[in-house]
């Protein structure tokens, strides 16, 4: 074969290679899905109220006898009281980070009790103190709590207690100069009668 008819084929060959590259279809390129945006996370959902039965006239009259505002308790501890808005007469009682709603109730006693409307904490309330009470557990959560009416009443009781003892020791003082001079009226009239005898003839 000669050198002219060799560059022939050769060329012949390239030529169909090339064809043949240019009629395999191009593969599809994968289609590209686009981002999904992140799931945003539901906020919680608020409990719904609960419903109460409506406040008689004996528990609004005891939710008028409440000492509200903060108290400060043992361990330095604090508690604060303060009226439900959204439930006329009941109250609600917050410890630490818990909210308790309260129904109050005027006792036998004159102590006012504060009864959970769940039915898990008690407080109790008297003229020097306070306490709360888990019910369930039986023990206390936090006690010696005393807020700004309780201190008022405190120190107006010391002071009637010290005006009390004042009045006490000044009657004894009293009684004790009454004494003094009724001992010294007998020593001067047996003295007058100790004179009058020997001034007597014998």
């Amino acid at each position: 074969m000669t050198e002219t008819s060799t560059l022939s084929v050769r060329s012949l060959l390239v030529a169909g290679t090339a064809l043949a590259l240019c009629s395999v279809p191009a593969a599809p390129m994968a289609a590209t899905k686009p981002a999904q945006p992140a799931a945003k996370h539901a906020a919680p959902k608020k409990p719904p109220a609960p419903v109460l039965p409506e406040a008689g006239p004996e528990q609004r009259e005891a939710a008028g006898l409440v000492f509200y505002g903060p108290y400060e308790c043992e361990l330095n501890q604090g508690i604060a009281i303060e009226a439900d808005d959204a439930h006329a007469g009941y109250v609600r009682v917050k410890h630490g980070k818990a909210v308790y709603l309260m129904k109050p109730v005027l006792s036998s006693t004159g102590a006012v009790r504060l009864e959970d409307v769940k039915g898990e904490t008690l407080m109790v309330q008297i003229a020097n103190k306070s306490m709360l009470l888990n019910v369930k557990t039986g023990h206390r959560l936090v006690d010696d709590c005393v807020s700004a009416k309780q201190r008022e009443l405190i120190e107006t009781a010391a002071r009637a207690k010290a005006a009390e003892a004042a009045a006490s020791a000044a009657s004894a003082a009293a009684d004790a100069a009454s004494a003094a001079s009724a001992a010294a009226s007998a020593a001067e009239a047996a003295a007058s009668a100790a004179s009058a005898a020997a001034s007597a003839p014998r």
